[in-house]
């Protein structure tokens, strides 16, 4: 198992980061339910009072991965394979998620805890680790501003360097934005995901690779990625209120589930 704890500054509220991470997840399940062997199903999205965090928001999904792998990771697994669910647990400002395969639940799982605080990123242990774990886990700051991210996937709209929000006025980022806040602290919004994500592939004789492979695409496609697209899409979410959230995430849900039974995503692939 490989251990990382990855932290996120971002120049929001806490409070605002909870509408910005939702309303970023509706839309991008609907942007990734096309192409070839691609495709999002959402089984459940509803509330808790009795799991992780106490009482949220439970979600339960399945993801048909197909063409979004490397033909290399593909080419030793089982079409089956192609499939991963994800189960989430959104008690903000702690939630969880989990993603598994339903046929091979003893050696593969990535499991990931979360909880938001209203600073930088300087705390040193939000979640009480044991001294095994700490010395097993290590520390990934993740900067939205001057980590790189793939040519292929840049757009000039999401870029921090250059976005300015219409409604907030905030912005663009400069590459000390960062030492800037913490020069005059309360002057803006801030707050930082702490990620604590365990990644595990038992798979005799590529499990270091496949586990580094899972985390490097986690970060920079996935964390980074996503990151600058909750700030540089902020004219889109901002004003909203829960209320709208959930609706949208009803007309996500029915969305998704017409383009499985006419086929618009992925066919059933076989478990």
């Amino acid at each position: 198992m490989l251990i990382k704890e990855y932290r996120i500054p971002m120049p929001m509220s806490v409070e605002e980061y909870r509408i910005a991470q939702l309303y970023m997840i509706q839309k991008k399940s609907r942007e990734e339910s096309c192409g070839e062997g691609s495709g999002v199903e959402i089984l459940e999205n509803k509330p808790y009072t009795d799991g992780p965090g106490g009482t949220g928001q439970y979600t339960h999904k399945v993801y048909h991965i197909g063409m979004h792998i490397p033909s290399w990771f593909r080419s030793i697994l089982p079409k089956a394979a192609l499939r991963v669910e994800e189960e989430s647990w959104n008690a903000y400002p702690y939630t969880r998620t989990r993603y598994q395969h339903p046929c091979f639940l003893l050696f593969f799982s990535i499991d990931i805890e979360t909880y938001y605080k209203p600073d930088t990123g300087n705390q040193a242990d939000v979640f009480n680790m044991s001294a095994t774990e700490k010395r097993q886990r290590s520390i990934d700051p993740i900067d939205i501003v001057t980590d790189p991210i793939a040519a292929h996937e840049y757009k000039v709209e999401e870029d921090p360097r250059l976005y300015k929000s219409t409604k907030t006025q905030r912005g663009p980022l400069r590459d000390d934005w960062i030492e800037e806040y913490n020069n005059n602290p309360g002057k803006t919004p801030i707050m930082c995901a702490y990620k604590l994500c365990k990644v595990e592939f038992r798979y005799w004789g590529m499990q270091s690779k496949i586990e580094r492979f899972i985390h490097d695409v986690g970060k920079n496609r996935v964390m980074v990625r996503a990151h600058r697209q909750a700030w540089c899409w902020q004219d889109e979410w901002y004003g909203l209120t829960m209320e709208d959230i959930r609706q949208l995430e009803l007309e996500t849900q029915l969305a998704l589930a017409r383009k499985m039974v006419c086929g618009e995503a992925a066919p059933q692939l076989p478990m």
